[in-house]
This record gives C-alpha cells, sequence and structure tokens, in this order.
C-alpha cells in the first residue's frame, strides 16, 4: 500500500517537473513594453501586489516574468505639444459599443459655434449604461474626438465607455470628461501615440490623461482636473468600469455648453 502511495507521489511531482521546464519557472525574463509588441501567450496569477505572470514570445522564443498590472506616470514637459492645436473640422463618427448606437454628424454650426442639438445627441451617445443617466460633456472632448477622426477620415471610432455615473467621483469618466475608444484596423499604439500629440498641458488648461489598455485593446483620453498634471498609464487588468455606487443627485443635471 504504501509503495503505491510512492509511486503516485513520484508521478505527481515529475508532472509539476514538466510544467515547471522550457515552458514555465524556467524561462528568463522579458520586457513588458507595450511599445514592443510580442505574441502574448498567458496572462495570469495577478497577486495582491499588484502584477502578474506575463508569458510572451519574440522570435521563436518564449519567455515570462512578472509586470506591474498598473504602471504610471506624469508626462514629461517636453514630450507635451508646444504650438496650438488647429481647430478641428468638427466631423464625427463614432459608435457606442454598450448601446449598438452611433452618431455621424458636425458638432459646429456653420457659423463656427457648437451646435448644441449636435452635443445633445453626443450626450446621449455618451450615457451611463447601468442607469441611463446622461450629462453635459465637457465639448472640447468632441473637439479633440473630431481631431480623431480628421486624422483617421472615414474611419469610424468605437466608444468603449463614456460618461459613468456609478463610477468613484474621482474618475474624469464620472466628471462626463472622458472617454475610452478604439478603431478598427488601427492599433491602439498608433491611436494612444496620436492622442498624445493632442496634450498642450495643464498651462494652457489642456493636460490630458491618457492610456492604453493592451488587454481590452483600447485606450482612454481624458481631460484632467483644474490644476493637474498631463498623465499616461498602461493598465493591462482589462475594462472594469466599477466603482461603489452612487444614490441619485450626486451630480448636476445635464447643461450644454455655453458657445
Amino acid at each position: 500500500m504504501r509503495r503505491s502511495a510512492l509511486l503516485i507521489v513520484a508521478g505527481l511531482v515529475a508532472g509539476i517537473g514538466g510544467i515547471g521546464g522550457p515552458g514555465g519557472a524556467g524561462m528568463r525574463a522579458a520586457a513588458a513594453d507595450p511599445a514592443k509588441p510580442a505574441k502574448v501567450l498567458a496572462r495570469r496569477n495577478v497577486n495582491d501586489k499588484g502584477t502578474m505572470k506575463q508569458c510572451s514570445e519574440r522570435g521563436g522564443k518564449v519567455s515570462c516574468k512578472r509586470v506591474a498590472v498598473f504602471q504610471g506616470h506624469n508626462a514629461a514637459q517636453a514630450t507635451l505639444r508646444t504650438d496650438s492645436l488647429d481647430r478641428p473640422s468638427g466631423a464625427v463618427w463614432v459608435r457606442a459599443e454598450n448601446l449598438g448606437e452611433e452618431f455621424q454628424g458636425n458638432i459646429y454650426k456653420e457659423d463656427g459655434s457648437f451646435d448644441d442639438d449636435a452635443l445633445a445627441k453626443l450626450d446621449d451617445l455618451w450615457r451611463d449604461t447601468k442607469g441611463g443617466e446622461v450629462r453635459a460633456v465637457r465639448a472640447q472632448l468632441y473637439e479633440h474626438l473630431s481631431r480623431i477622426c480628421d486624422h483617421y477620415p472615414g474611419q469610424r471610432v468605437d466608444l468603449v465607455s463614456g460618461f459613468r455615473f456609478h463610477e468613484r467621483d474621482s474618475s474624469r469618466h464620472y466628471h462626463a470628461s472622458a472617454m475610452d475608444i478604439r478603431i478598427k484596423d488601427v492599433s491602439i499604439r498608433e491611436l494612444y501615440g496620436f492622442a498624445q500629440t493632442l496634450d498642450t498641458g495643464k498651462e494652457n488648461d489642456g493636460a490630458l490623461g491618457i492610456g492604453i489598455y493592451p488587454t481590452s485593446q483600447f485606450i482612454h483620453v481624458d481631460y484632467r482636473a483644474p490644476g493637474e498634471p498631463s498623465y499616461r498609464w498602461t493598465d493591462w487588468s482589462g475594462h472594469g468600469g466599477g466603482g461603489k455606487k452612487k444614490s441619485p443627485g450626486r451630480t448636476q443635471p445635464a447643461r450644454k455648453p455655453v458657445s
């Protein structure tokens, strides 16, 4: 009986040893820089220290290491735009993925002022998908959306998330100043790079928060709170959109921007 038990234990140990061989713990560390994409084979074992095991393949070689799930930093002043932004065409083509609705039109009137009707339609597209609450989104965010549409003519922007009423109040989504977006057939690295060219910094009231989500394949763009510096981050955890629920009435009803 004891001999049988020993044989079973020996078999289990051999099996575990196979897992830890060339495809397991014996792998050498590889860089986790999203700027140099690799074929990601596995992401698992997220721990309470905010790290996760990530395996990737480059040149036929597989490597694994633990990486920080969230990596963020203030944007260096030298990376911010120094010249003024050109006025966008105002043309916007965007589809809200969670709603299955889209808007295609212009945010400006012929005289160059904001078209309140178009802004209202976009605000409705940005609405909270849990409770349906609508807020007036910062119009300048729509101008950045138009600049993105101008840069990728004829390509629709897909909105992953807009206003989130049930988000924590430190989130720019809660303050109707953020968007999570992607464009079909455009890499998120390319889209992330272009979004950074729109950041004029807090001195010009144009500081942006720009994040890239390699796991969920979208980027985040927001207007920072007044006085906050421009910020950049990479988040491997995926899209949550969580946060504690708030009772109704915590924010002001939607108002249209004064042109």
